[in-house]
Formats: C-alpha cells, structure tokens, sequence
C-alpha cells in the first residue's frame, strides 16, 4: 500500500508538472531567465482580472503558511517539493484562466517568470531556500505593478 502511495504522489507531482509546462507553452509563454523588466502602464499599474487575484493570493497564502519554517530552514526537500507542485498548480490555473489584455499580460508573464524561476530553484537547486526567496520577491513586485485593491502584502 505504502509503495502505491508513493507512485501515486511521484506521478501527481509529475502531472502537474508536465501539464503546467503544456499549458504554459500553450499560452505563448516564453521566458530566458526573467531578463525581461517591469513596467508600469504609462505610470499606472495594469489591471487585473479575478483569476490573477485569485492565483497570486493562493501562492501568497501557501508561502505565508510555510515562511517560518522556511526562514528557519526546518523546511525538509519532502516540503519543498510539495510547495513547488501547489506552486506549479496555481501557475497552471492562471495560464489557463488568464483574461487581461495583451499588454497587462506581457507584464503578468514577467513577473510570473520570477515566480517560475523561483520553483524551478527549489525543484533543482541546492539552495532550495533561495527559490521560496524569489517567489517572495514577486509577490513584492505583484501589487507595485497591478491594481489588485483586495491585495493583503505578504508579512515576514
């Protein structure tokens, strides 16, 4: 039973990774290492549609949750990987839902590419700390750059 639980998760983990992938490319999703920047829209910030709040509250949620164990590094690679296949699910629900206009989401896909950074660092690096660091970071950027009125900041 025990052996099946564990296929089962590894290939969970792996569904969700090779669908967000799928879905990205399937959004004209393109990133080299988040070189792109920031911008505002003529100095304002982009709007917003209800699956972009929905998304980015649920990664913030997710880290907020685990940030003390992160910070304290008694976060084990077992919880890691689990934040990196939430991480991933919320990546994949707002590629599939995402419905701002072509600019505002230029600069959605910009942000998020530091968020995907982020998850591939803690899925492939030693320094698994480090990839929740750059989630964190664009979860600093998100409502410096878009008009989320309900956006609650992430506290550390």
């Amino acid at each position: 039973m025990k052996k099946i639980l564990i296929a089962f998760t590894l290939t969970f983990i792996l569904s969700i990774f090779a669908n967000h992938k799928v879905i990205a490319a399937e959004h004209e999703h393109h990133h080299e290492e988040n070189k792109a920047k920031l911008s505002l829209n003529q100095g304002n910030k982009w709007p917003i549609d209800k699956s972009l709040h929905i998304g980015m509250t649920n990664i913030k949620n997710e880290i907020a949750n685990n940030l003390q164990n992160i910070h304290h590094e008694q976060f084990t690679d077992e919880q890691y990987a689990m934040l990196a296949a939430t991480l991933d699910k919320q990546l994949s629900f707002l590629f599939a839902n995402c419905q701002l206009p072509p600019l505002a989401d230029a600069q959605l896909h910009t942000l998020l590419a530091k968020v995907m950074q982020g998850v591939d660092t803690i899925k492939h690096s030693n320094s698994k700390k480090q990839g929740a660091v750059l989630v964190i970071q664009a979860l600093k950027d998100y409502p410096e750059y878009f008009a989320d009125p309900n956006w609650q900041s992430l506290i550390h």
